[in-house]
């Protein structure tokens, strides 16, 4: 009889699905609790114009959300398909003559590293043209190791040659400068494809030949970037956190891929046609790419390369696309064990990328080159750090001065809002977890935060992994002076948020 109840529970416990339909129904429940602590009196006619003016700011906000995401459904579930039928119909002309793969791998664990040189020779094995793999490499060490997996996986196949190039440690962006320069040494021809692979990034089979075959069917495409999912070496929260970004990025990427206008060519796993890879400028453009400052003058990027690659596709005339049925597998390896620094350092990089990448764009492309809806999502991507943060701040001030509902009608929201936004993500072919409501609104803060400091740091770089940094050579009154006008600027910055924010409050009161 004992079994009979044991064996059930035990299947309770063990099934992720039950987990997480536990998940569901605690975060409904939540919701119903915050509905019955809001006061109906908060919600009625006569505050309609703090409702108006809340409201109008979050009828933009979640405008701009609804607009990607209608964008990036549609070319999801209807026009990508049609073109991948169009691509199947072209047969074995849609294959580039040679294919080529350049693996960049510094201070990646042994056992990630086997894992991705290991998909690396499975995808040339399975590509029915010549292919040569270029591994730009730190330690002899990894010499013997990488020719040992292709010896394992390589089976039969004379035309698959492997190139080792020995970088200096100095940073990906050398790493991948000499990788392109010993690619221009082949003569890759004109019909032939680079792919460039991050060192903790698996290629998931069918990857290569789904993205490659797209140049032949665009040919004003010169770089397309794939659809990621990921493996987290660290906590669950570390875990939902990235599968969260990584729904967010899926959906993006399919509304800018709309346009032909990509804004970053992922460094986890990119394809470009070889002569834009060939080209001195675009090599140099990934070797010593900088940003002309107004305030902090010239200084180059340490971080960043996914980035230099778009902007120099662009400004040599070319588009960008993606392929959501090219699929990878990236190992992330959190730089600290604790959720809040991890999260902190990974986004302080990432939107550093992207400030300095928005702001010399819209400067230097123009609107000719990028388009009206690209130069829009641009300028947006300055003003969203402000207006993602406005709510929370309009809500503790309101609460302060005037009542803890409006603290409470806040909560209630956030919790409906997150969960509807959640849900939608359904559709992405993504997986999706209950947690998601409560990780979007903190990337969503916390993000804001660091994207309104790196605004007026953006000189200011480092990597995660390699704990290296960069100098920009000033001396030392120079740098002095940049760092005192650049925290006199973020505090003027932030006074005069919160001087709106009174104003706004201000204006809304009876």
């Amino acid at each position: 009889m004992l079994r009979l109840f044991t064996a059930p529970l035990g299947w309770f416990e063990a099934s992720p699905g039950f987990v997480k339909l536990c998940g569901w129904l605690c975060l409904i429940a939540l919701i119903a609790l915050a509905s019955e602590m809001v006061d109906p009196s908060y919600l009625d006619p006569s505050h309609q114009k703090f409702i108006f003016l809340i409201g109008a700011l979050g009828m933009w906000r979640y405008g701009n959300a609804a607009t990607h995401y209608l964008r990036g459904m549609y070319f999801l579930h209807w026009r990508f398909p049609r073109m991948r039928k169009a691509v199947e119909r072209m047969g074995d002309a849609a294959l580039p003559e040679h294919m080529f793969m350049v693996v960049t791998s510094f201070r990646i664990p042994t056992h990630t590293t086997f894992k991705v040189y290991q998909s690396v020779f499975q995808e040339v094995q399975r590509m029915p043209v010549p292919c040569t793999i270029i591994a730009s490499i730190v330690e002899k060490g990894d010499e013997n190791f990488i020719k040992d997996i292709m010896r394992q996986e390589v089976r039969d196949r004379d035309d698959i040659k492997l190139i080792i190039v020995r970088a200096r440690g100095t940073g990906k962006r050398d790493g991948l400068a000499h990788a392109f320069r010993a690619l221009s040494r082949q003569m890759p021809l004109e019909n032939s494809v680079v792919g460039v692979v991050d060192g903790d990034t698996m290629m998931l089979p069918g990857c290569v030949e789904r993205a490659v075959t797209l140049f032949a069917y665009l040919p004003s495409v010169g770089g397309i970037t794939t659809n990621e999912f990921c493996e987290v070496e660290g906590s669950k929260l570390m875990q939902e956190w990235h599968t969260m970004r990584f729904v967010q990025r899926h959906i993006n990427m399919c509304s800018m891929a709309l346009s032909k206008r990509v804004l970053t060519m992922t460094g986890r796993l990119s394809f470009f046609r070889a002569s834009v890879m060939t080209n001195p400028e675009f090599i140099k453009d990934v070797e010593a790419d900088f940003l002309d400052h107004w305030r902090l003058g010239r200084f180059q990027f340490l971080t960043g390369d996914d980035k230099s690659s778009w902007f120099s596709l662009m400004r040599a005339g070319w588009d960008t696309f993606y392929v959501p049925d090219s699929h990878t597998l990236t190992v992330e390896h959190p730089p600290d064990n604790s959720f809040l620094r991890a999260t902190r350092q990974l986004m302080y990089r990432w939107y550093g990328n992207s400030l300095r990448q928005n702001f010399r764009a819209t400067r230097l492309l123009g609107l000719d080159r990028l388009g009206l809806f690209t130069m829009y999502v641009l300028y947006d991507q300055r003003v969203s750090m402000w207006t993602c943060l406005m709510g929370l701040s309009a809500s503790v001030v309101a609460g302060l001065l005037f009542g803890v509902q409006y603290l409470l009608i806040y909560l209630f929201w956030v919790l409906l809002s997150r969960t509807l936004v959640t849900l939608l993500f359904f559709f992405t072919k993504h997986p999706v977890d209950p947690i998601y409501p409560f990780v979007l609104y903190y990337n969503q803060i916390v993000g804001s935060v660091m994207k309104v400091y790196t605004m007026f740091h953006m000189d200011q770089q480092s990597w995660t992994r390699q704990k290296t940094t960069i100098s920009n050579g000033n001396v030392n009154f120079d740098a002095a002076l940049n760092r005192w006008t650049s925290k006199t600027m973020l505090l003027s910055s932030i006074a005069i948020f919160f001087g709106v924010i009174s104003v706004l409050l201000e204006l809304t009161q009876p």
